[in-house]
């Protein structure tokens, strides 16, 4: 008994001596951001981002490394008594740990990965919690307060600026903060009288993200509280200024969408965090926020969480999701919940040239990338067991057709063996034969955007077919389908030559050589905007587009090093847009 216990004791801090080590390091990626956005290293900026997401992954193949090897020739290795003994052993050092909820998903993390699925029950993993927020030691403040009148505002704003602690001084601070004020009292949607006091409570911490820092909190006043946001730029001449003054609840909502790369913001109790930004954004889910801020293996411990109570509060059942079949993917919702389940397929038709490795790829290079608001994020899975009875029976026939590999039937379960989850979204497609034609101009414009955007960031979609495309409740396009999609750089992009002759003209083959990476821009009128009604809109704003010269340009920026700014919120709503 007494070696068993001292077992438990060691395998329970292992697991969260791994822990600590990853939160270490996560803080350290993290606290990098305010250095690399002071010098404008762009280039590192992304290269640190992508480093923090997997360094997740490294911690939790050592810890599993370290257990296999005490474990091994133990016969309790799968002996669920001893796994109990441990999950309560871990609960207690959580009662005095200040990041407990991020060390519970880490605990499932490591037991998963040693364990067969079968043993993936609350007695053994934290399918639920066994923390509330009352449980949480909060070291220090989240945020940090600052009061005043209507009648002195600019010094209590520039204090909280100042008190960010950025060392790169501002181009002209006072200038900037003359314009919060007046953006303010412009669009606030509360009224405010010269005696109407104020309380501004921001994070303590800038949230970093690509070129940008970004101030977030909320104003108290006696009438109501109400978020905000404030960008705030690099010049690249040694020098910072504000950009602009985000007070509309969907704008700072999109701020934190789910198509955009994670926040590196510093915090030492995110759980303290997420809850402050739960309330002052109200729609946002505490899955959502802890995926904004990095944690996105947590969110995926929160999302599987709220999914399991969802499952227990409604009745529908999962069905193949709208819209046009893709070649690679297999893909399902259940309709009272705001997400999709895509499975890759196990065959693919021969015009698919690719492997599931290669398609498994290309969801990680955009998990890693800078999204910029175009590419949804996914969460990924596997080993996903959900309940027989709340499959329709044409989906369990279509699943067990084209991915019989990624299912299997246990008992009265349905067992997906790999899975990707995203936001629901309309596809572009379907969007556009309900909408009115304002909506066809503003959509066909923005669908133009969201390439240009993702140009930018070296990002090619390669099948740009509108049904490859959703769009959001915030009413933005976003792509969300990455089988064909390639780094800008490594596409060829040419002109179609002239035909020699009239049966070249007239063949259904093209008469010149087609290389694996070879792209014709002139060709998306054809096979992309094939209605009218979508090509007038399209050719107004992004004729550019269809020309091999526009992408080539690109390109050369890109290789460059020469990285586009691309603003999570209106152009006209800028500063520099407005009268000073």
């Amino acid at each position: 008994m007494e070696k068993q216990q001292e077992l438990v004791k060691t395998i329970a801090n292992i697991i969260l001596a791994g822990f600590d080590k990853h939160f270490r390091i996560f803080n350290e990626h993290t606290a990098r951001a305010a250095e690399l956005f002071e010098k404008a290293n762009w280039k590192e900026i992304q290269k640190n981002s992508r480093e923090r997401i997997q360094i997740y992954d490294k911690r939790i193949e050592e810890s599993a490394e370290a257990l296999s090897n005490i474990l091994i020739g133990h016969h309790e290795y799968l002996d669920e008594a001893l796994w109990s003994n441990i999950k309560q052993r871990y609960t207690k050092l959580l009662k005095v740990h200040p990041q407990p909820k991020l060390a519970e998903s880490y605990y499932n993390s490591v037991f998963c990965r040693i364990h067969h699925r079968r043993y993936y029950n609350n007695d053994n993993i934290f399918v639920r919690s066994s923390l509330s927020f009352d449980d949480i030691l909060i070291r220090s403040p989240i945020i940090k307060s600052y009061s005043c009148h209507a009648t002195d505002i600019i010094p209590a704003l520039k204090s909280m600026v100042e008190g960010l602690g950025f060392k790169l001084p501002f181009e002209d601070l006072d200038r900037d903060i003359a314009m919060i004020r007046a953006c303010y009292l412009r669009t606030s949607r509360f009224e405010v009288g010269s005696n109407t006091e104020f309380r501004f409570d921001v994070v303590r911490k800038p949230f970093f993200r690509s070129k940008g820092a970004y101030i977030v909190g909320r104003v108290v006043t006696e009438y109501g509280d109400q978020a905000f946001s404030i960008p705030i730029l690099n010049n690249e001449r040694g020098g910072l200024y504000i950009d602009t003054l985000i007070l509309d609840t969907e704008e700072i909502n999109v701020l934190f969408g789910f198509a955009r790369a994670y926040f590196m913001v510093e915090t030492d109790s995110p759980a303290a965090l997420v809850s402050f930004l739960q309330v002052i954004l109200g729609r946002k889910s505490r899955t959502e926020l802890y995926t904004h801020i990095g944690f996105q293996k947590h969110g995926k411990t929160q999302f599987y969480r709220e999914f399991l109570e969802h499952l227990d509060n409604s009745t529908d059942n999962l069905v193949r999701a709208p819209g046009i079949e893709g070649m690679v993917m297999s893909v399902f919702t259940l309709p009272s919940f705001p997400y999709v389940f895509k499975l890759i397929k196990d065959h693919f038709p021969p015009e698919k040239d690719t492997t599931e490795e290669e398609i498994k790829k290309k969801y990680n290079l955009v998990k890693l990338h800078d999204r910029v608001g175009r590419m949804a994020d996914t969460l990924e899975y596997s080993d996903v067991a959900l309940p027989r009875s709340r499959f329709s029976q044409a989906l369990l026939d279509n699943l067990m057709e084209v991915a019989p590999s990624k299912i299997e039937l246990e008992d009265n379960m349905v067992i997906i063996k790999h899975v990707y989850i995203e936001r629901r979204m309309t596809p572009l497609n379907i969007y556009l034969q309900n909408a009115t034609p304002d909506q066809v101009r503003d959509a066909i414009c923005d669908y133009g955007d969201a390439i240009k955007q993702m140009i930018s960031v070296n990002i090619f979609p390669g099948d740009m077919l509108l049904k490859n495309f959703g769009v959001s409740r915030h009413g933005r396009v976003i792509f969300y389908d990455y089988d064909e999609i390639e780094y800008l750089t490594d596409v060829n992009f040419r002109k179609i030559p002239e035909a020699k002759n009239e049966v070249d003209e007239m063949s259904d083959k093209p008469w010149y050589f087609v290389g694996a990476n070879d792209v014709f821009p002139e060709q998306f009128l054809t096979f992309v905007l094939t209605k009218k009604s979508y090509r007038e809109p399209f050719m107004s704003k992004h004729a550019d587009l269809l020309t091999p010269q526009f992408w080539q340009d690109k390109q050369e920026q890109i290789r460059h090093g020469v990285y586009q700014n691309v603003f999570p919120y209106p152009e006209e709503k800028r500063f520099k847009n407005m009268d000073r």
